[in-house]
């Protein structure tokens, strides 16, 4: 399961995102589009060293090295002059990730860990943000099966199930998580609904 920060300031924060951690949150991807490199760079150094295999950054890329992140996270902006990128950002211990709004441009990607195909449902984050499209109907039309595909948008404890048992390999978390009162009470909701649909699959 993946969770992305909230884009903007959240009290306590770094404890938040460390109990996610710690409760055993694979991913957590950084979004702070408005942060500068300063910013970004305080934001990193304070969440432990124990964590940094956990970190996506989706941007400053430049800092990744400097902080030992090697996974990077490309918007579709991004991933379309990709070649443009510093050769070190595609080597082979660097993991890549990016975003899709349409099985088509899913099934085109290559040389992606994962990516998010977005948005399912309606945005629990981003007001006036519904789905065009129907992806659980797009799912049918998937050939693209290196490439893992993670669930965005609208999804919480209550559809998380189904989101997994349509087909999606992953889910990612952002309005579930910072739209409630308590995150990581919630984080830990999900986790166990996510966790009861691998456990049937077995």
């Amino acid at each position: 399961m993946i969770v992305i920060t909230n884009p903007f300031f959240v009290e306590d924060e770094i404890d938040i995102l460390h109990s996610l951690l710690k409760e055993g949150l694979s991913l957590l991807h950084i979004r702070k589009p408005d942060f500068s490199e300063l910013e970004m760079a305080q934001f990193i150094h304070q969440i432990k060293l124990e964590y940094r295999a956990n970190l996506v950054m989706h941007n400053h890329h430049d800092l990744a090295e400097d902080f030992g992140i090697n996974r990077l996270h490309f918007s579709e902006k991004e991933r379309k002059s990709l070649n443009d990128f510093p050769a070190r950002f595609s080597k082979p211990r660097s993991f890549k990730s990016t975003s899709t709004h349409s099985i088509e441009s899913f099934n085109s990607l290559e040389n992606f860990e994962y990516a998010f195909l977005s948005p399912l449902f309606k945005s629990i984050s981003k007001e006036n943000y519904f789905p065009e499209r129907d992806l659980f109907e797009e799912l049918k039309s998937r050939t693209n099966h290196k490439t893992k595909m993670v669930a965005l948008g609208g999804i919480d404890s209550e559809n998380i199930r189904q989101v997994l048992e349509k087909g999606f390999d992953d889910v990612a978390l952002i309005g579930s998580i910072w739209k409630n009162e308590n995150p990581l009470k919630q984080f830990k909701l999900c986790q166990k609904n996510a966790l009861s649909h691998s456990q049937s699959q077995v």
